[in-house]
């Protein structure tokens, strides 16, 4: 009997209790409702068109961040229409701490850095990358240029009629790897000199994959004490362990001679009255072998510009205008009123592909770039109207890159002395190899190539 007056009183509690949750979850679902109702149709951006799961959650691009396709998916977008996101009437995509996770030491990088510190920071290392640095830089730039050449020239062995099928991807890797690491702490990863990816480099991509999760956070701040559930274990000690490297690489690199020129020098050189970067911050911090007459007319170019492999100087290797516009093509292959508070940002490779601002834009044509010498006119007139502005790399604006010319440098040369050493021909197996991931960083599949070498009578 007691019992059972136990139950008859609880019951009236467990009612109210399950009341109380079903009005909550009313409320929710009538709230989320209306949030619906009014982004579609009432928004101030509602008239822009776009995909209605976008507009309504930005979880649909963590998906594609996921999945590494949000790039083809919204140049999917942009040739269908304008496209635009909103995140409660704010774009989303701008440069936001929020978006990154804290370096272990806490101390911000040039790409989180506020605006005061960004300036500073990049005011202070401009110097390693300006003209004059890149000219004293040069000399290591051909030191890993030709070591390139001959693991190459070792894949192929020693007879003259013999060939070698080669992923050019990885040994692309393995020569900026080494070239960056010459400069930034002097000295390389030994990806060549081993020939095999150094632990430190093969984490990279991993690592950057894993940061798109946190964007999750940006968008539900909720959230945030979940963080470290979101990466697994083992990534988050990578990311540790490769921190930790650099910084002992920037121990060993700021005790060494400062009289070499590589970035922690003109640093150091130029870091006046202590109003440079803190130790904290600097802690912190082949397309066209599948086109066979662009690849004839490149190879023409260069072969018949140097005699010898000691005369592809980079003061050069400027000068070829066939070269440097297959260097150009590369990345190729209206009065709305918006609302206070939305952030504009732009899709760069949506922007690259567009037949708006390009003829032809989804095929690889380095012609489009060449122009007179004289006049400077476009020398086709079928890519005269081309918005060669549109074409912008390195980003744009106080925050493009600052190493666009050491880029543009290190792919004149390696491509350069590639040409002149070797005859080479794309595997059929890579045929398709443009179609790739990106998160952040592309994520570039095997490139498979033969090559042979070229022989030449003294």
């Amino acid at each position: 009997m007691g019992s059972m007056n136990f139950v008859i009183s609880t019951l009236p509690k467990f009612s109210s209790w399950h009341g109380t949750t079903c009005g909550c979850l009313l409320l929710l679902v009538l709230y989320y409702t209306s949030w619906i109702i009014y982004s579609l149709y009432f928004h101030p951006l509602s008239r822009f068109p776009g995909p209605r799961l976008a507009a309504i959650s930005p979880l649909i691009h963590v998906i594609w961040d996921i999945k590494g396709e949000q790039h083809s998916i919204i140049k999917k977008l942009h040739d269908q229409d304008i496209y635009g996101h909103r995140k409660k009437g704010q774009k989303i995509f701008y440069k936001d701490p929020a978006l990154y996770m804290p370096l272990p030491n806490g101390r911000n990088s040039l790409l989180t850095a506020n605006e005061a510190d960004h300036a500073r920071m990049r005011r202070l290392l401009s110097h390693a990358f300006s003209n004059k640095a890149l000219n004293e830089q040069e000399p290591i730039l051909h030191v890993y240029a030709n070591l390139l050449i001959q693991r190459l020239d070792e894949q192929i062995g020693s007879s003259s009629k013999a060939s070698a099928f080669i992923d050019i991807t990885r040994w692309f890797n393995f020569t900026t790897f080494d070239i960056i690491g010459e400069l930034s702490f002097g000295e390389s990863f030994g990806c060549l000199g081993d020939s095999k990816y150094h632990w430190w480099v093969s984490t990279i991509t991993d690592a950057v994959k894993a940061s798109v999760y946190l964007k999750i956070l940006w968008f539900y701040p909720f959230l945030g004490v979940l963080a470290r559930l979101l990466i697994p274990k083992h990534l988050m000690q990578k990311r540790a362990d490769t921190f930790n490297l650099g910084c002992e690489k920037v121990d060993r690199r700021l005790k060494g001679d400062m009289a070499r020129p590589d970035f922690t020098s003109y640093i150091v050189k130029h870091d006046h009255g202590g109003k440079g970067m803190s130790r904290g911050e600097v802690d912190a911090n082949a397309a066209s072998f599948a086109h066979p007459d662009v690849y004839h007319q490149v190879v023409s170019e260069v072969r018949g510009a140097f005699s010898s492999d000691c005369d592809i100087r980079l003061s050069a290797l400027s000068t070829l205008t066939y070269l440097n516009a297959v260097l150009e093509e590369r990345a190729i292959i209206n009065g709305q009123f918006v609302p206070e508070g939305v952030s504009v940002s732009v899709s760069i490779w949506s922007t690259f592909r567009s037949e708006t601002n390009f003829v032809d834009a989804d095929s690889f044509i380095p012609e489009r770039w060449l122009k007179d010498v004289v006049t400077g006119a476009t020398l086709y007139d079928r890519y005269a109207n081309d918005r060669r502005g549109a074409f912008q790399p390195f980003s744009y604006g106080p925050r493009n890159c600052l190493g666009q010319h050491l880029a543009n440098a290190e792919m004149r040369l390696v491509l350069a002395k590639l040409l002149w050493h070797f005859d080479l021909e794309i595997s059929a197996d890579s045929a398709n190899w443009t179609d790739q991931q990106s998160f952040s960083l592309w994520r570039r599949p095997e490139l498979k190539m033969r090559l042979f070498r070229v022989e030449r009578r003294n």
